[in-house]
């Protein structure tokens, strides 16, 4: 009898990515996008600026000092192939940045979205809780003839005591 092999799918994480097991390796979509994020990062930092300047400038010295045999790069030919591998990396650089920055500007819209209805969960429990507190003023306005002030009780408890007194100081125990 032959038995079917079944795949076990891990439901937490979503398709082409690692959670799936017994499959075949599948490349992610995003890998170019990540891969243009942190070329774009990168380009932006000092050590890649510095770098770059140590580059050219070593790429400078050594072909206007260095003895005309060994020069691959001469200065009599205006350092065409510098300008050809600069003019190379600049039309590579510039739109991995522009993918670069196109993918953060989808982030920022979603997290705007999210931010708005965030905002509109708090306006609507702050508004809630404003009628709520109107409500309970309106409900406390509504009996303040009911309602017991600490006058009102202080006022009944000097009367309750003075009774009290009076039937204490009465010979027979019974209030006059």
């Amino acid at each position: 009898m032959a038995r079917r092999q079944t795949r076990q799918v891990a439901l937490d994480a979503p398709r082409g990515r690692s959670g799936m097991l017994q499959r075949t390796p599948q490349p992610s979509q995003d890998r170019f996008g990540r891969f243009s994020e942190a070329f774009a990062r990168g380009m932006g930092t000092s050590g890649f600026l510095i770098g770059m300047t140590v580059f050219v400038v070593v790429w400078l010295a050594w072909n206007t000092f260095a003895p005309v045999p060994l020069q691959f790069d001469p200065r009599a030919q205006n350092f065409t192939l510098l300008t050809l591998i600069l003019s190379l990396q600049a039309s590579y650089a510039a739109p991995l940045i522009l993918l670069a920055q196109n993918r953060q500007d989808d982030r920022d819209r979603v997290q705007i979205e999210q931010d708005r209805q965030r905002a509109e969960r708090n306006l609507a429990d702050t508004e809630y809780l404003a009628r709520e507190v109107v409500a309970l003023r309106m409900a406390v306005t509504d009996f303040s003839d009911e309602v017991v002030t600490r006058e009102v009780l202080r006022a009944e408890l000097r009367t309750l005591l003075e009774k009290i007194e009076l039937r204490d100081d009465a010979p027979d125990g019974t209030a006059r």
